[in-house]
């Protein structure tokens, strides 16, 4: 009876490991670098275009990629939502850039929904928030 007990114990650790948090960082450490390359290579456009979108972009870059460490090594619940808050953000950004048009632009983006890079970068951030909601909602303690 202990044997069958410790076995389903274990299976049921492991199904908990391999639908729980550890594949959620996981994917949510891809999202930030996903986030994090497709704005690298639209950059030098961005600074040709309007300067600022370009320091925006490296600043973006920086703090995925800084938030995909953090992950990587801790399951802190800030840093959840701050990955959170950088993909909404980002999707807003965009979404602006594309309906109303942003400061210096000169409306070059507006309506421009199908580019790739944004539509590339949209799924990304979209799956980033998905999994910081999916585990802020989980309130349990960071690990």
């Amino acid at each position: 009876m202990d044997t069958a007990t410790n076995q389903l114990a274990s299976a049921r650790r492991t199904a908990k490991e391999v639908d729980g948090v550890p594949v959620r960082r996981a994917v949510a450490v891809m999202a930030l670098i996903g986030v994090a390359v497709i704005h690298l290579m639209d950059a030098p456009d961005k600074f040709d275009e309007v300067p600022y979108i370009g320091v925006l972009f490296v600043a973006l870059i920086l703090a995925s990629l800084l938030l995909a460490e953090v992950l990587i090594r801790h399951d802190d619940l800030r840093a959840w939502l701050a990955a959170g808050a950088l993909g909404a953000a980002t999707i807003v950004g965009y979404t602006l850039s594309r309906s109303v048009g942003l400061p210096g632009e000169g409306g070059e983006e507006i309506g421009n929904w199908r580019e790739a890079l944004g539509l590339a970068s949209l799924l990304v951030e979209g799956v980033l928030v998905w999994m910081a909601l999916a585990r802020l909602m989980l309130r349990e303690p960071a690990a």
